[in-house]
């Protein structure tokens, strides 16, 4: 393969992880206002505290490079996220654009990495350091869409063709429970296909880095590669929790809501997004407060899935998600911020 080509394969590829990376946003991502929280991204993770966030990236070459930011809340800039089912709504929407935030940053580290181009005449052409702006809108519009096609239209679409090939399926309850198990299974098999993929490992293995030092963190023990290392990778406020539960309370949900047809039940699961993530925020809230056998039972399903969405880190990204940490906590610091959940 000569160079070009060489070039070409390896950024097709770089643009194809911040696709897969992008679609697996609301799973890296925490969504919960808590003391540190945190995301994978390409080669890298980023940490958050209260007020700060921070993510650290390993290079081809091993260098480390970070970039960290103060970072306001959203119930503090906006009264009405105070309150309940819209804290939810505020918090994970500010969640999902530091998601993106970071990953841009990782990407465009991947970039910096890619081999030279060289044009027919042998002359060495600089490549671009960063993220062109239409590249990331076009990852954005895409992510957007194939969210709404994958875990919105399709399902509702097989689930109403199902009912017209077998009448049973047919009736409003049956219908949209149909539906939701087929959202579910859409799901699971997404998961279980890109989790074959070697760069969506290595996604993985940093997503298991960052529960390890969120762990060691909260045990109070010094945050350290060894300590950390002797936690596990599955955290109950993973954003895979979340998920899990966002479509287990919308198969509950959807069946009681008086609308037939498929195009007014599309229109109506997308209006009625908002209030779903409302909800599941605050069971999950309630549930963080009150520990016990519903919050095992809120988490179960995403802690299941955790044994595919985090993957035993090595040292080395241990030490990069301990590095993301202390960025954000020193940060933190600098700022006065008093480190309590709000």
């Amino acid at each position: 393969m000569d160079m070009k080509a060489l070039r070409g394969f390896v950024s097709v590829r770089t643009y194809f992880r911040l696709f897969t990376h992008s679609m697996m946003l609301p799973i890296l991502e925490s969504g919960e206002e808590t003391l540190v929280g945190g995301q994978a991204v390409m080669e890298g993770v980023m940490m958050r505290a209260p007020h700060s966030y921070c993510v650290a990236v390993r290079r081809a070459n091993g260098e480390l490079v970070t970039e960290e930011m103060p970072l306001a809340r959203m119930s503090e800039q906006y009264k009405i996220f105070k309150y309940p089912v819209f804290r939810g709504v505020g918090t994970l929407f500010q969640a999902m654009k530091l998601g993106i935030k970071a990953l841009q940053f990782s990407t465009n580290a991947a970039l910096r990495d890619l081999p030279p181009a060289v044009g027919k005449d042998g002359v060495v052409k600089e490549l671009p350091k960063e993220l062109p702006a239409w590249a990331m809108a076009a990852n954005l519009i895409l992510m957007l869409g194939s969210f709404l096609f994958l875990y919105k239209f399709l399902p509702l679409y097989l689930a109403t063709s199902l009912g017209k090939l077998y009448p049973v399926f047919s009736g409003r309850v049956a219908s949209n429970l149909a539906d939701g198990v087929i959202r579910i299974v859409i799901f699971l098999f997404f998961m279980v296909l890109i989790s074959r993929m070697k760069d969506i490992r290595r996604v993985f293995e940093f997503h298991g880095a960052e529960h390890k030092v969120v762990f060691n963190f909260e045990s109070g023990r010094p945050v350290t590669v060894e300590n950390a290392q002797s936690f596990t990778t599955f955290h109950p406020r993973c954003g895979t929790s979340f998920l899990m539960l966002l479509m287990i309370v919308s198969l509950v949900i959807y069946p009681f809501v008086p609308v037939d047809g498929f195009l007014p039940k599309l229109a109506v699961r997308l209006a009625l997004l908002p209030l779903v993530v409302g909800v599941c925020y605050e069971l999950i809230r309630f549930a963080a407060r009150k520990p016990g056998f519903f919050m095992r039972i809120l988490t179960a399903p995403g802690l299941w899935l955790q044994r595919i969405t985090t993957k035993p880190p090595s040292d080395e990204q241990a030490a990069v998600a301990i590095h993301a940490l202390e960025g954000a906590m020193a940060l933190e610091k600098a700022q006065g911020g008093e480190l309590v959940i709000a």
